[in-house]
Protein backbone atom coordinates (compact mmCIF):
# COMPACT_ATOMS: atom_id res chain seq x y z
CA UNK A 1 0.00 0.00 0.00
CA UNK A 2 1.27 3.44 -0.92
CA UNK A 3 1.03 6.05 1.81
CA UNK A 4 0.95 9.82 1.57
CA UNK A 5 3.67 10.06 4.21
CA UNK A 6 6.23 7.84 5.83
CA UNK A 7 5.53 9.57 9.15
CA UNK A 8 2.72 11.77 10.40
CA UNK A 9 3.31 13.49 13.74
CA UNK A 10 0.41 14.81 15.79
CA UNK A 11 1.66 17.56 18.08
CA UNK A 12 4.22 20.33 17.61
CA UNK A 13 5.93 20.23 20.98
CA UNK A 14 9.54 19.37 21.72
CA UNK A 15 9.24 15.60 21.22
CA UNK A 16 7.14 15.74 18.07
CA UNK A 17 9.22 18.42 16.40
CA UNK A 18 12.48 16.60 17.15
CA UNK A 19 11.16 13.34 15.71
CA UNK A 20 9.74 15.04 12.62
CA UNK A 21 12.95 16.97 11.92
CA UNK A 22 15.27 13.99 12.35
CA UNK A 23 13.08 11.63 10.32
CA UNK A 24 12.92 14.10 7.44
CA UNK A 25 16.38 15.69 7.37
CA UNK A 26 18.54 12.76 8.50
CA UNK A 27 16.55 9.71 7.42
CA UNK A 28 15.06 11.13 4.23
CA UNK A 29 11.49 10.23 5.20
CA UNK A 30 8.46 12.09 3.87
CA UNK A 31 7.05 13.70 7.02
CA UNK A 32 4.06 15.82 7.97
CA UNK A 33 3.14 17.35 11.32
CA UNK A 34 -0.15 18.77 12.60
CA UNK A 35 -0.39 21.31 15.43
CA UNK A 36 -3.69 22.92 16.39
CA UNK A 37 -2.31 25.69 18.60
CA UNK A 38 1.22 27.18 18.57
CA UNK A 39 4.40 25.43 17.55
CA UNK A 40 6.67 24.66 20.47
CA UNK A 41 4.22 22.96 22.80
CA UNK A 42 3.89 23.40 26.52
CA UNK A 43 7.59 23.94 27.19
CA UNK A 44 8.16 26.80 24.78
CA UNK A 45 4.77 28.53 24.82
CA UNK A 46 3.27 27.98 28.28
CA UNK A 47 5.81 26.14 30.39
CA UNK A 48 9.55 25.88 30.89
CA UNK A 49 10.70 28.87 28.86
CA UNK A 50 8.27 31.60 29.98
CA UNK A 51 8.38 30.22 33.52
CA UNK A 52 12.18 30.40 33.69
CA UNK A 53 12.10 33.97 32.38
CA UNK A 54 9.65 34.79 35.16
CA UNK A 55 12.01 33.14 37.65
CA UNK A 56 14.76 35.46 36.46
CA UNK A 57 12.48 38.49 36.71
CA UNK A 58 11.34 37.58 40.21
CA UNK A 59 14.86 37.17 41.60
CA UNK A 60 16.04 40.75 41.13
CA UNK A 61 14.27 42.18 44.16
CA UNK A 62 16.24 39.99 46.55
CA UNK A 63 19.41 40.60 44.56
CA UNK A 64 19.09 44.34 45.10
CA UNK A 65 18.67 43.79 48.85
CA UNK A 66 21.89 41.76 48.85
CA UNK A 67 23.59 44.41 46.71
CA UNK A 68 22.87 47.05 49.33
CA UNK A 69 24.49 44.85 51.97
CA UNK A 70 27.56 44.64 49.75
CA UNK A 71 27.83 48.41 49.55
CA UNK A 72 25.84 49.27 46.45
CA UNK A 73 23.48 52.26 46.59
CA UNK A 74 20.52 50.81 44.74
CA UNK A 75 16.87 51.85 44.73
CA UNK A 76 14.24 50.10 42.66
CA UNK A 77 10.55 50.70 42.20
CA UNK A 78 7.72 48.24 41.69
CA UNK A 79 7.84 45.49 39.12
CA UNK A 80 6.31 46.54 35.77
CA UNK A 81 4.35 43.55 34.51
CA UNK A 82 3.28 45.10 31.15
CA UNK A 83 6.92 45.82 30.28
CA UNK A 84 7.98 42.27 31.07
CA UNK A 85 4.90 40.77 29.40
CA UNK A 86 5.56 42.63 26.16
CA UNK A 87 9.12 41.34 25.96
CA UNK A 88 7.98 37.84 26.94
CA UNK A 89 5.43 37.75 24.11
CA UNK A 90 8.08 38.83 21.59
CA UNK A 91 10.46 36.14 22.82
CA UNK A 92 7.83 33.41 22.56
CA UNK A 93 6.97 34.59 19.04
CA UNK A 94 10.66 34.38 18.15
CA UNK A 95 10.97 30.86 19.51
CA UNK A 96 7.82 29.68 17.75
CA UNK A 97 9.12 31.03 14.47
CA UNK A 98 12.42 29.27 15.09
CA UNK A 99 10.57 25.97 15.51
CA UNK A 100 8.63 26.58 12.32
CA UNK A 101 11.75 27.51 10.40
CA UNK A 102 13.50 24.39 11.65
CA UNK A 103 10.68 22.20 10.33
CA UNK A 104 10.60 24.07 7.02
CA UNK A 105 14.35 23.67 6.50
CA UNK A 106 14.02 19.96 7.28
CA UNK A 107 11.31 19.59 4.62
CA UNK A 108 8.47 18.74 7.02
CA UNK A 109 4.98 19.65 5.79
CA UNK A 110 3.03 21.43 8.53
CA UNK A 111 -0.74 21.48 9.00
CA UNK A 112 -1.90 24.23 11.35
CA UNK A 113 -5.00 22.39 12.52
CA UNK A 114 -6.21 19.60 14.74
CA UNK A 115 -5.60 16.03 13.64
CA UNK A 116 -7.30 12.84 14.81
CA UNK A 117 -6.81 9.19 13.94
CA UNK A 118 -9.34 7.32 11.82
CA UNK A 119 -7.51 4.00 11.64
CA UNK A 120 -4.02 2.56 11.99
CA UNK A 121 -2.75 4.51 8.99
CA UNK A 122 -5.29 7.28 8.41
CA UNK A 123 -5.32 10.78 9.88
CA UNK A 124 -8.26 13.13 9.62
CA UNK A 125 -7.62 16.88 9.74
CA UNK A 126 -10.05 19.46 11.10
CA UNK A 127 -10.51 20.81 7.55
CA UNK A 128 -12.01 17.46 6.59
CA UNK A 129 -9.00 16.31 4.62
CA UNK A 130 -7.71 12.78 5.24
CA UNK A 131 -4.17 11.58 4.68
CA UNK A 132 -2.37 8.29 5.21
CA UNK A 133 0.96 7.46 6.81
CA UNK A 134 3.02 4.34 7.29
CA UNK A 135 3.79 5.43 10.84
CA UNK A 136 1.89 7.77 13.17
CA UNK A 137 3.56 9.43 16.13
CA UNK A 138 1.40 10.98 18.85
CA UNK A 139 3.13 13.77 20.74
CA UNK A 140 0.22 15.81 22.04
CA UNK A 141 1.57 16.38 25.56
CA UNK A 142 -0.65 17.14 28.52
CA UNK A 143 -2.76 19.90 29.97
CA UNK A 144 -3.53 21.19 33.47
CA UNK A 145 -6.72 20.06 35.18
CA UNK A 146 -8.86 21.77 37.79
CA UNK A 147 -10.40 19.95 40.75
CA UNK A 148 -14.11 19.32 40.84
CA UNK A 149 -15.08 21.99 43.36
CA UNK A 150 -17.81 24.66 43.15
CA UNK A 151 -16.57 27.77 41.40
CA UNK A 152 -13.44 26.15 39.94
CA UNK A 153 -14.07 27.98 36.66
CA UNK A 154 -13.15 31.24 38.42
CA UNK A 155 -9.55 30.07 38.80
CA UNK A 156 -6.72 30.05 36.30
CA UNK A 157 -4.06 27.40 35.65
CA UNK A 158 -0.43 27.57 34.58
CA UNK A 159 -1.67 27.92 30.99
CA UNK A 160 -3.34 31.26 31.63
CA UNK A 161 -0.91 32.86 34.07
CA UNK A 162 1.34 34.11 31.28
CA UNK A 163 -1.59 35.92 29.66
CA UNK A 164 -2.65 38.04 32.65
CA UNK A 165 -3.06 41.70 31.69
CA UNK A 166 -1.93 42.77 35.14
CA UNK A 167 -0.52 41.08 38.22
CA UNK A 168 -2.93 40.50 41.10
CA UNK A 169 -2.14 42.02 44.47
CA UNK A 170 -2.97 38.73 46.17
CA UNK A 171 -3.16 35.16 44.92
CA UNK A 172 -4.03 31.74 46.26
CA UNK A 173 -2.13 28.87 44.66
CA UNK A 174 -3.67 25.46 45.24
CA UNK A 175 -1.30 22.52 44.90
CA UNK A 176 2.00 21.24 46.21
CA UNK A 177 3.83 20.01 43.13
CA UNK A 178 6.69 21.71 41.35
CA UNK A 179 4.44 23.97 39.26
CA UNK A 180 2.58 25.25 42.31
CA UNK A 181 5.76 25.84 44.30
CA UNK A 182 7.59 27.48 41.42
CA UNK A 183 4.81 29.97 40.79
CA UNK A 184 4.40 30.65 44.51
CA UNK A 185 8.05 31.73 44.57
CA UNK A 186 7.82 33.63 41.29
CA UNK A 187 4.78 35.68 42.25
CA UNK A 188 6.10 36.31 45.74
CA UNK A 189 9.31 37.64 44.21
CA UNK A 190 7.32 39.94 41.93
CA UNK A 191 5.60 41.51 44.93
CA UNK A 192 2.33 39.57 44.99
CA UNK A 193 0.96 38.46 48.35
CA UNK A 194 1.00 34.67 48.02
CA UNK A 195 -0.93 32.00 49.93
CA UNK A 196 -0.44 28.35 49.03
CA UNK A 197 -2.71 25.45 50.00
CA UNK A 198 -1.57 21.86 49.82
CA UNK A 199 -3.65 18.97 51.05
CA UNK A 200 -0.63 16.86 52.00
CA UNK A 201 1.82 16.96 54.87
CA UNK A 202 4.71 18.41 52.84
CA UNK A 203 5.11 20.04 49.42
CA UNK A 204 6.92 18.40 46.49
CA UNK A 205 5.78 14.87 47.27
CA UNK A 206 8.08 12.25 45.76
CA UNK A 207 11.23 14.30 46.09
CA UNK A 208 13.76 13.84 48.89
CA UNK A 209 12.05 14.82 52.14
CA UNK A 210 15.04 16.57 53.70
CA UNK A 211 15.38 18.70 50.58
CA UNK A 212 11.68 19.55 50.34
CA UNK A 213 11.52 20.41 54.03
CA UNK A 214 14.30 22.95 53.53
CA UNK A 215 12.55 24.47 50.51
CA UNK A 216 9.32 24.70 52.50
CA UNK A 217 11.12 26.52 55.30
CA UNK A 218 12.82 28.93 52.89
CA UNK A 219 9.53 29.72 51.13
CA UNK A 220 7.93 30.63 54.44
CA UNK A 221 10.93 32.79 55.36
CA UNK A 222 10.44 34.69 52.12
CA UNK A 223 6.88 35.58 53.05
CA UNK A 224 4.79 32.89 51.36
CA UNK A 225 1.85 31.84 53.52
CA UNK A 226 2.07 28.07 53.19
CA UNK A 227 -0.82 26.07 54.60
CA UNK A 228 -0.39 22.32 54.62
CA UNK A 229 -3.21 19.81 55.18
CA UNK A 230 -5.59 22.33 53.61
CA UNK A 231 -7.40 22.65 50.32
CA UNK A 232 -9.94 24.81 48.51
CA UNK A 233 -13.51 23.60 49.05
CA UNK A 234 -15.32 26.26 46.99
CA UNK A 235 -14.79 29.52 45.13
CA UNK A 236 -17.27 32.40 44.81
CA UNK A 237 -16.97 35.68 42.93
CA UNK A 238 -17.62 38.74 45.09
CA UNK A 239 -17.17 42.47 44.63
CA UNK A 240 -13.89 42.26 46.53
CA UNK A 241 -12.43 39.34 44.59
CA UNK A 242 -12.68 35.55 44.76
CA UNK A 243 -13.94 34.29 48.11
CA UNK A 244 -12.38 30.91 48.91
CA UNK A 245 -13.74 28.55 51.53
CA UNK A 246 -11.10 26.03 52.59
CA UNK A 247 -11.52 22.47 53.83
CA UNK A 248 -10.91 23.58 57.42
CA UNK A 249 -13.90 25.91 57.28
CA UNK A 250 -12.03 29.21 56.92
CA UNK A 251 -12.69 31.87 54.29
CA UNK A 252 -10.52 34.49 52.64
CA UNK A 253 -10.74 36.69 49.55
CA UNK A 254 -8.05 36.81 46.87
CA UNK A 255 -7.60 38.80 43.67
CA UNK A 256 -6.74 35.62 41.81
CA UNK A 257 -6.75 31.86 42.39
CA UNK A 258 -4.50 29.46 40.51
CA UNK A 259 -4.99 25.70 40.49
CA UNK A 260 -1.80 23.69 40.04
CA UNK A 261 -3.31 20.37 41.02
CA UNK A 262 -1.99 18.13 38.29
CA UNK A 263 -1.81 17.57 34.56
CA UNK A 264 -3.35 14.89 32.39
CA UNK A 265 -2.32 13.43 29.01
CA UNK A 266 -3.94 15.19 26.06
CA UNK A 267 -5.69 12.23 24.44
CA UNK A 268 -9.33 13.31 24.45
CA UNK A 269 -10.98 12.92 21.08
CA UNK A 270 -7.95 11.54 19.25
CA UNK A 271 -9.86 8.40 18.24
CA UNK A 272 -7.63 5.97 20.08
CA UNK A 273 -10.39 3.98 21.76
CA UNK A 274 -11.87 3.09 18.37
CA UNK A 275 -8.53 1.52 17.46
CA UNK A 276 -8.73 -0.76 20.47
CA UNK A 277 -6.10 1.14 22.44
CA UNK A 278 -6.98 1.01 26.12
CA UNK A 279 -5.67 4.16 27.74
CA UNK A 280 -3.86 4.09 31.04
CA UNK A 281 -4.26 6.20 34.15
CA UNK A 282 -5.53 9.67 33.38
CA UNK A 283 -5.74 8.90 29.68
CA UNK A 284 -2.06 8.09 29.16
CA UNK A 285 -1.08 6.09 26.09
CA UNK A 286 0.60 2.79 27.08
CA UNK A 287 3.77 2.13 25.08
CA UNK A 288 6.69 -0.30 25.20
CA UNK A 289 10.33 0.70 25.64
CA UNK A 290 10.47 1.70 21.97
CA UNK A 291 7.45 4.02 22.39
CA UNK A 292 5.26 1.66 20.35
CA UNK A 293 1.59 1.11 21.18
CA UNK A 294 -0.34 -2.12 20.73
CA UNK A 295 -1.20 -0.86 17.24
CA UNK A 296 2.14 -1.52 15.47
CA UNK A 297 2.00 1.56 13.24
CA UNK A 298 1.22 4.00 16.07
CA UNK A 299 3.80 5.36 18.50
CA UNK A 300 3.73 7.98 21.26
CA UNK A 301 6.35 10.07 23.04
CA UNK A 302 6.44 12.74 25.72
CA UNK A 303 3.92 13.68 28.38
CA UNK A 304 1.07 11.93 26.57
CA UNK A 305 2.64 8.64 27.70
CA UNK A 306 3.01 9.84 31.32
CA UNK A 307 6.41 8.24 31.80
CA UNK A 308 8.73 11.07 32.88
CA UNK A 309 7.09 14.36 32.01
CA UNK A 310 10.12 16.48 31.17
CA UNK A 311 10.97 18.23 27.93
CA UNK A 312 14.46 16.71 27.53
CA UNK A 313 12.94 13.26 28.03
CA UNK A 314 10.39 13.85 25.26
CA UNK A 315 13.19 15.01 22.95
CA UNK A 316 15.26 11.90 23.67
CA UNK A 317 12.23 9.64 23.20
CA UNK A 318 11.54 11.28 19.85
CA UNK A 319 15.12 10.79 18.73
CA UNK A 320 15.11 7.15 19.87
CA UNK A 321 11.91 6.57 17.89
CA UNK A 322 13.59 7.81 14.70
CA UNK A 323 16.67 5.67 15.32
CA UNK A 324 14.46 2.61 15.76
CA UNK A 325 12.04 3.08 12.88
CA UNK A 326 13.92 5.01 10.21
CA UNK A 327 17.52 3.94 10.77
CA UNK A 328 16.84 0.33 11.74
CA UNK A 329 18.75 0.66 15.00
CA UNK A 330 16.44 -0.39 17.86
CA UNK A 331 16.97 2.31 20.47
CA UNK A 332 15.18 2.90 23.74
CA UNK A 333 15.70 5.87 26.01
CA UNK A 334 16.87 4.94 29.49
CA UNK A 335 14.41 6.53 31.95
CA UNK A 336 16.59 5.67 34.94
CA UNK A 337 18.47 8.42 36.83
CA UNK A 338 17.20 11.39 34.85
CA UNK A 339 18.40 14.67 36.41
CA UNK A 340 15.80 17.36 36.99
CA UNK A 341 15.37 20.72 38.65
CA UNK A 342 12.54 22.48 40.45
CA UNK A 343 12.89 26.24 39.96
CA UNK A 344 11.74 27.31 43.36
CA UNK A 345 13.77 29.90 45.22
CA UNK A 346 16.09 28.33 46.24
CA UNK A 347 16.16 25.74 43.47
CA UNK A 348 16.11 21.99 43.91
CA UNK A 349 18.39 19.89 41.72
CA UNK A 350 18.00 16.13 41.97
CA UNK A 351 19.13 12.92 40.31
CA UNK A 352 18.65 9.31 41.34
CA UNK A 353 16.92 8.03 44.45
CA UNK A 354 15.62 10.06 47.36
CA UNK A 355 16.75 8.96 50.81
CA UNK A 356 13.32 7.48 51.47
CA UNK A 357 13.27 5.55 48.18
CA UNK A 358 16.79 4.20 48.63
CA UNK A 359 16.24 3.20 52.27
CA UNK A 360 13.24 1.14 51.20
CA UNK A 361 15.40 -0.90 48.83
CA UNK A 362 18.72 -1.44 50.64
CA UNK A 363 21.03 -0.35 53.45
CA UNK A 364 22.34 3.15 52.81
CA UNK A 365 24.62 5.87 54.13
CA UNK A 366 23.52 9.49 53.98
CA UNK A 367 25.98 12.35 53.60
CA UNK A 368 24.35 15.72 54.12
CA UNK A 369 25.53 19.28 54.73
CA UNK A 370 23.16 22.18 55.39
CA UNK A 371 24.83 25.55 55.81
CA UNK A 372 24.64 29.28 55.15
CA UNK A 373 26.37 30.03 51.86
CA UNK A 374 29.03 32.72 51.78
CA UNK A 375 27.15 35.18 49.57
CA UNK A 376 23.91 35.35 51.54
CA UNK A 377 25.65 35.02 54.92
CA UNK A 378 27.74 38.12 54.23
CA UNK A 379 24.56 39.94 53.20
CA UNK A 380 22.94 39.02 56.52
CA UNK A 381 20.27 36.78 55.06
CA UNK A 382 19.11 33.80 57.13
CA UNK A 383 19.02 31.31 54.29
CA UNK A 384 20.56 27.86 53.99
CA UNK A 385 21.56 25.48 51.24
CA UNK A 386 21.77 21.68 51.20
CA UNK A 387 24.24 19.31 49.57
CA UNK A 388 23.29 15.65 49.94
CA UNK A 389 24.47 12.25 48.72
CA UNK A 390 22.63 8.97 49.23
CA UNK A 391 25.08 6.07 49.04
CA UNK A 392 24.68 2.29 48.90
CA UNK A 393 26.27 0.75 51.99
CA UNK A 394 27.14 -2.43 50.11
CA UNK A 395 28.60 -1.05 46.87
CA UNK A 396 29.38 2.56 47.88
CA UNK A 397 27.71 3.66 44.65
CA UNK A 398 26.08 7.09 44.84
CA UNK A 399 22.38 6.32 44.45
CA UNK A 400 21.12 9.90 44.64
CA UNK A 401 22.31 13.48 44.73
CA UNK A 402 20.12 16.34 45.96
CA UNK A 403 21.00 20.03 45.99
CA UNK A 404 18.98 22.91 47.41
CA UNK A 405 20.63 26.19 46.45
CA UNK A 406 20.62 29.00 43.94
CA UNK A 407 21.68 27.55 40.57
CA UNK A 408 21.04 23.99 41.77
CA UNK A 409 19.78 23.14 38.30
CA UNK A 410 23.14 24.04 36.81
CA UNK A 411 24.98 21.98 39.43
CA UNK A 412 22.83 18.87 39.13
CA UNK A 413 23.37 18.71 35.38
CA UNK A 414 27.06 18.00 36.02
CA UNK A 415 26.54 15.83 39.11
CA UNK A 416 24.03 13.83 37.07
CA UNK A 417 26.80 12.65 34.76
CA UNK A 418 28.69 11.07 37.65
CA UNK A 419 25.59 9.47 39.16
CA UNK A 420 24.50 8.12 35.77
CA UNK A 421 27.97 6.61 35.25
CA UNK A 422 27.69 4.78 38.58
CA UNK A 423 30.30 6.78 40.45
CA UNK A 424 31.14 5.66 43.97
CA UNK A 425 31.51 7.78 47.09
CA UNK A 426 35.29 7.18 46.92
CA UNK A 427 35.36 8.62 43.41
CA UNK A 428 33.48 11.71 44.58
CA UNK A 429 36.00 12.00 47.45
CA UNK A 430 38.93 11.65 45.05
CA UNK A 431 37.76 14.68 43.11
CA UNK A 432 39.47 17.86 44.27
CA UNK A 433 37.18 20.56 45.62
CA UNK A 434 36.68 23.88 43.83
CA UNK A 435 37.01 26.50 46.55
CA UNK A 436 35.20 28.59 47.61
CA UNK A 437 31.96 27.17 46.18
CA UNK A 438 28.81 25.66 47.61
CA UNK A 439 29.16 22.49 45.55
CA UNK A 440 32.56 21.63 46.99
CA UNK A 441 30.64 20.04 49.87
CA UNK A 442 29.71 17.21 47.48
CA UNK A 443 33.34 16.04 47.51
CA UNK A 444 34.36 16.95 51.06
CA UNK A 445 31.74 15.15 53.20
CA UNK A 446 33.70 12.27 54.78
CA UNK A 447 31.39 10.95 57.49
CA UNK A 448 27.77 9.89 57.03
CA UNK A 449 25.24 11.78 59.11
CA UNK A 450 23.09 8.65 59.37
CA UNK A 451 22.84 5.07 58.13
CA UNK A 452 19.87 2.80 57.64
Amino acid sequence: MAFDYDLFVIGGGSGGVRAARLASSEAGAKVALAEEFRMGGTCVIRGCVPKKLMVFASSYREMTVDAAAYGWDINIGDFNWPTFKGKLDLELDRLENAYRNTLARAGVEVFNERATIDDAHTIKLASGKTVTAKHILIATGGYPVKPDVPGADLAITSNEIFNLKELPKSVLIVGGGFIACEFACILNGLGVKVTQFYRGEQILRGFDLEATSMISDEMVKQGIKLRLDDNAASLEQTDGGILVTDTQGGTETYDQVMFATGRTPNTNGLGLEALGLELGRGGAIPVDKFSQTKVPSIFAVGDVTNRINLTPVAIREGAAFVETIFHGRPTSFDHDQVPSAVFTQPELGTVGMSEEEAAASEAIEVYSAAFKPMQSSFAGRDSKVLMKLVVSKATQRVLGCHIVADQAGEMIQLAGIAVKMGATKAQFDATCAVHPTMAEELVTMKTPVRTT
